[in-house]
Parts: C-alpha cells; sequence; structure tokens
C-alpha cells in the first residue's frame, strides 16, 4: 500500500491526503456494495464514498454530536428511500476494517510506539464512535419506518369508512373488501364519531363491494347498526348479497327493525334525495 506521509502530521491529515487510496481498499472490502454505490447515488442521492470519508473524520476526530446527528440524517435518508439494512451494515463494517487498516499503517509511518494502554484507550474510542454511529442509524431508520407504517394504517383506516356527505343529514358509507374483525371495529369507530359530530340522520350503507362476511364478523356488524340506531340514526343498507342475506337469516334477523334496505345504492339515492320528506338542509 503505497501512502502519502509527512512526518508529524495528524491522523486526520494523512487520511485526507490518502483519500484515494482509503476509497480503493473500502471499495475492495465491500463486493456487494460497490457493485450498488451508482444505484444508491440514483435512489437517494446518497453519495457512499463522501458519507464514508464524513464518518472516518467524525470519528477520528473524536466528534461524538456530530456522528450522532450524521446517524440519524443517514438513518432517515436509507429508510425513506427503502434502501437495505444488509447494504449498510456490510458498508460500515467495511468502513470499520479500512480505517484500522490506515491507522496501523499511520503508526508505521510515524514510527511511534504505542503502548498497551493507549493502544486499548485509542481501540475502545474509534469502536465506540463507530457502534453509536450504527445504533443512532438502526434507532432512527426504525422510528421513521414506524412512523410511515402508522400513518399509512390511519390512511387505509380512513379509506376503510369513507364517509361521504350527500346532504347536510345524509351521507353515505361505501364498504369494499373483506370485512373482518378488525375492519368492524374501524368503521364503528369511525361511523359513531361521524354521526355524533355531523348530526346525520340517515346513513347509507352500501355493501355491493363487500367481497365475503363471515358470521362472527356480520354479528359485530349487526351490533354496529344497533350503535347507529342508539344515535338516533337511521341505517339504510343497500346492495346485500344473496350469501350475506341467507347468514343474516340463520342469524335470525329482524329487517325492518334494525334497519332499512334498499336493492342498489342508486334506488336509495333517487328515493331519499327526490323524497318531499328529505330535508336538503
Amino acid at each position: 500500500m503505497e501512502l502519502t506521509y509527512e512526518e508529524g502530521q495528524p491522523i486526520r491529515q494523512f487520511l485526507i491526503d490518502n483519500s484515494q487510496t482509503f476509497e480503493d481498499q473500502l471499495l475492495a472490502e465491500a463486493n456487494t456494495v460497490r457493485d450498488k454505490i451508482e444505484e444508491i447515488q440514483m435512489i437517494g442521492n446518497i453519495n457512499l464514498l463522501e458519507n464514508a470519508h464524513k464518518l472516518v473524520l467524525f470519528v477520528v476526530d473524536e466528534k461524538k454530536d456530530e456522528v450522532v446527528n450524521f446517524a440519524r440524517q443517514e438513518g432517515i435518508v436509507w429508510a425513506k428511500h427503502s434502501l437495505t439494512l444488509a447494504l449498510k451494515i456490510e458498508w460500515i463494517q467495511a468502513i470499520r476494517r479500512t480505517l484500522w487498516d490506515f491507522l496501523y499503517e499511520y503508526d508505521k509511518l510515524n514510527e511511534k510506539v504505542s503502548s498497551r494502554e493507549q493502544f486499548y484507550n485509542m481501540e475502545s474510542k474509534i469502536n465506540d464512535l463507530i457502534d453509536k454511529f450504527l445504533n443512532g442509524f438502526f434507532i432512527n431508520y426504525s422510528s421513521f419506518k414506524d412512523k410511515l407504517i402508522e400513518d399509512q394504517r390511519k390512511l387505509v383506516e380512513n379509506l376503510s369508512a369513507p364517509i361521504i356527505p350527500i346532504t347536510s343529514k345524509i351521507s353515505i358509507l361505501p364498504i369494499i373488501g373483506t370485512m373482518d374483525r378488525y375492519r368492524v371495529t374501524i368503521i364503528e369507530e369511525k361511523v359513531l364519531l361521524e354521526i355524533g359530530q355531523r348530526h346525520i340522520q340517515k346513513l347509507i350503507m352500501d355493501l355491493s363491494g363487500i367481497a365475503e362476511m363471515e358470521t362472527e364478523v356480520m354479528q359485530l356488524f349487526l351490533k354496529l347498526l344497533d350503535g347507529i340506531s342508539m344515535m338516533g340514526c337511521e341505517a339504510v343498507i343497500t346492495g346485500l348479497r344473496p350469501d350475506i342475506v341467507r347468514n343474516m337469516v340463520d342469524l335470525e334477523v329482524e329487517f325492518g327493525q334494525k334497519f332499512e334496505t334498499k336493492g342498489s345504492l342508486q334506488q336509495a339515492l333517487d328515493g331519499y334525495l327526490h323524497s318531499d320528506d328529505t330535508i336538503l338542509n
């Protein structure tokens, strides 16, 4: 390894003067990441080599706060662009190994014999800072991902119960897809809250897009209809599929008491919006 060295220069300057050699050895250490450098640059505008130099200088300068802040920035960026954690681990470990190789070469060129105490003290500081970077990176990566998942969950929940106002007193709730226990619970929370806040008097629930509804889920759905009635709102069910009707019959549901039914959403809208009894404001 051919390295540039001036007598008495600090390790920081030694690393800067030999940055190209450092990069070459780093890339040799990180086989998998080496082939992904351009891809990562394109995906997240992340310059891995530039960031490696930045981290190494923070470490040798013992700048703990800078290391922690840099870890936070890196963790968020990698999470935002869904970059692979395995690549990051390989890259940081390659940086660690390369840095130690250069520290060894620096000591040889410096011709300064370090005592065992000095060596272990340096080893503790260097590895501790790199570990702090890794820990900070993973914590921030996970936190960002958790927040993203939570935001997506809330979006899905809102889409699971999209209550659409038609007039000041009438709203529609189209339900599409599979109904399970979790979704019924979300719909119940949203529906009862919206009825109270908007003073909805008639809620048209269109089930034509329901793929299936198991007996247990149907019982929960019927309890939701009871809750709607207790809130002073009338439930109107449209688009009932034959299999769902059969299940309701098996459960001995009394149609007309829990809710009103219409053949289709269009029938319900035509009937209520053009009825003389409908209050439109």
